[in-house]
C-alpha cells in the first residue's frame, strides 16, 4: 500500500517553477487561458510560487496568506488556502485542494471546475461529493475580458 501514496516530491518532480508576484501572476493567467477558463477564476494574492508539472498536469499556486473572495456575480465566498494544487487539462481542473465555497452556513470543499461544453458558456463546480453547480463564465471574467468581448461584438 505504501508504494501507492506518492510524496510531495514525487508529485513535483520535473516541475516547472516559477517565483515571486509578477512571474507568478503572468504564469497563473497564462494557464487559465490555456485551460479555456476565465482569468478571474482563481484571484490569488500575493503569489510566491507556481510550480507545473507538464508530464501528469499537476499544479500548485503558493500565496503568502489564505484569502477569501466574493465573487459578485454569483453571490459566493471563496476562501483560497496558502496552496492551492490540482491536476489540469483542457477545460477541466480536478483533483483540487485548497478552495471552498460558503454554502449557507458551511464551507464546502471545491474538488473540480470544468467547463462541460465551451458554448454553453458555464463553468460546473464540483464537491468531493459529486456534487455540482454551474455558474455562467462571465461571472468570473476580469473587467479587461469582459471589455474585449465587448469589443468582438461591436466589430
Amino acid at each position: 500500500m505504501a508504494g501507492l501514496i506518492r510524496s510531495k516530491e514525487d508529485e513535483r518532480a520535473g516541475a516547472e517553477i516559477v517565483y515571486g508576484p509578477e512571474e507568478c501572476n503572468r504564469h497563473s493567467l497564462e494557464l487559465l487561458e490555456e485551460l479555456g477558463f476565465p482569468k478571474g477564476v482563481l484571484p490569488l494574492r500575493d503569489l510566491v510560487e507556481c510550480g507545473r508539472v507538464r508530464e501528469t498536469g499537476f499544479v500548485w499556486m503558493k500565496q503568502k496568506a489564505p484569502y477569501e473572495h466574493f465573487f459578485v456575480g454569483t453571490n459566493t465566498k471563496v476562501s483560497y488556502a496558502t496552496e492551492v494544487t490540482s491536476y489540469v487539462e483542457k477545460f477541466r481542473m480536478k483533483k483540487m485542494t485548497g478552495v471552498k465555497s460558503r454554502q449557507m452556513f458551511l464551507w464546502v470543499p471545491v474538488s473540480e471546475m470544468s467547463i462541460e461544453d465551451p458554448s454553453s458558456k458555464k463553468i460546473v463546480f464540483k464537491t468531493p461529493m459529486g456534487i455540482g453547480k454551474s455558474f455562467p463564465v462571465s461571472a468570473f471574467m476580469t473587467d479587461e475580458e469582459k471589455q474585449e468581448k465587448l469589443e468582438e461584438v461591436h466589430e
